[in-house]
């Protein structure tokens, strides 16, 4: 299992903006890539211009495909109208866990 965790800031004043494109991708994931077990939005509690994706593949060629899916390439068009800063990106791979 790969994860991901994916931060993004918005400029001032377009955080509904970034946060409809994002939520839109979550849509997207769940209606069209089946090896995205875990694909969830969150906002953070003391900054609400940054948003944070918890990503989850079942492996490395379902994390490689969701970066060439037509979807990620729409996002990535908008991302530089919205963003403050860079995209940050941490890749893990899971040694243990618990799944119920």
């Amino acid at each position: 299992m790969i994860t991901v965790i994916a931060k993004l800031k918005a400029q001032e004043g377009k955080e509904p903006e970034l946060e409809a494109a994002l939520s839109e991708m979550v849509e997207a994931v769940s209606a069209n890539e089946p090896g995205v077990p875990t694909y969830s939005l969150h906002s953070s509690d003391d900054d609400p211009s940054v948003f944070m994706f918890y990503e989850q593949y079942d492996d490395t060629d379902a994390q490689k495909a969701h970066g060439q899916t037509d979807h990620m390439k729409a996002l990535g068009g908008k991302l530089g109208d919205l963003l403050d800063g860079r995209l940050e990106i941490e890749r893990y791979t899971q040694v243990t866990g618990i799944e119920r």
